[in-house]
C-alpha cells in the first residue's frame, strides 16, 4: 500500500481524529509509566524530559524579552538553559518553568487529543523541536534532538492516523508522569530550586513542593482528559 501524499498527511492537522476507547488509553499510560519508572528504559527516555523541560526554560527566557544564549543536553540525562543577564523577576519565572514544563506540554498534548486533534500533536512536537534545535550548542544535545524529531517525523508522514492518535497518547502520558517523576527524583537538591534560592532566599524545599503539586495537577487533570 503506496504512503499517502505529504499534502494529505498534512491536511491531517486540521481535521480531527476520534479519541481512544478508554481501556486503550489507560493501557498507554501504563505502557508510558513504564518507560518513565524502569531504570533501563529510564536511561533512554529521560533525554525527552530534559528536552522539554529545556525548552520550557528557553520558551520562558524568550517570552520574557531575554536572549537565549545556549541550551546544553548531556550523555548523564542533564540539561542547562543559559540565559543573561541573570537575576530579577524574568529569571524566577524561567527558574520556575523548567521542572513545570513537561507537565504542561503533556497537559496541552492531552487537551488536543480531548477535542480530536491527535496528529496536530505530533506536528506541534516537531515544531518545539525544530525551536529547540536552533538554541542548542552541543553535539550530543543537537544529536538527541535531531533523532527524536526524526522520529516523530516518520510516524506523523507515513504511519496511519489510528497510529498517530496512538503515539500522541503516548507523548501525552510520558510527559505528565515524567514530570511527577523528575520532580521526586530531584527533589529540594534539583539545581533550579537552588538558582532560585540565591535570587528569591525562599528555601529550595519550597520550591520542590510548587513543583510537586503543579505536576500532580497536571497529571491528574490531563488523565482525566485522556480517558
Amino acid at each position: 500500500m503506496p504512503s499517502p501524499s505529504l499534502g494529505t498527511v498534512l491536511e491531517r492537522i486540521g481535521q480531527t481524529q476520534t479519541p481512544l476507547p478508554a481501556p486503550i488509553a489507560v493501557a498507554i499510560g501504563l505502557a508510558a509509566f513504564g518507560a518513565s519508572m524502569a531504570p533501563s528504559l529510564w536511561m533512554i527516555t529521560r533525554y525527552v524530559h530534559v528536552m522539554a523541560h529545556e525548552g520550557a526554560h528557553a520558551l520562558a527566557g524568550s517570552g520574557t524579552g531575554w536572549k537565549v544564549r545556549a541550551v546544553i543536553l548531556t550523555p548523564g540525562g542533564n540539561g542547562s538553559t543559559d540565559v543573561g543577564p541573570p537575576g530579577g523577576l524574568g529569571f524566577v519565572i524561567i527558574g520556575i518553568v523548567g521542572y513545570l514544563g513537561p507537565s504542561a506540554f503533556g497537559l496541552g498534548a492531552a487537551k488536543l487529543i480531548s477535542l480530536g486533534h491527535s496528529v496536530a500533536v505530533l506536528w506541534l512536537g516537531l515544531l518545539f523541536l525544530a525551536l529547540l534545535l536552533v538554541t542548542v550548542r552541543n553535539k550530543f544535545g543537537i544529536g538527541c534532538v535531531i533523532v527524536t524529531g526524526l522520529l516523530v517525523y516518520l510516524v506523523a508522514r507515513y504511519a496511519t492516523v489510528g497510529a498517530d492518535t496512538a503515539v500522541a497518547y503516548g507523548i501525552a502520558w510520558f510527559l505528565l508522569i515524567s514530570g511527577v517523576r523528575a520532580v521526586l527524583e530531584h527533589g529540594r537538591n534539583a539545581g533550579d530550586a537552588g538558582n532560585l534560592y540565591q535570587v528569591t532566599h525562599v528555601r529550595p524545599g519550597f520550591w520542590s513542593l510548587v513543583w510537586l503539586a503543579g505536576t500532580v495537577v497536571a497529571l491528574l487533570a490531563g488523565g482525566a482528559l485522556l480517558v
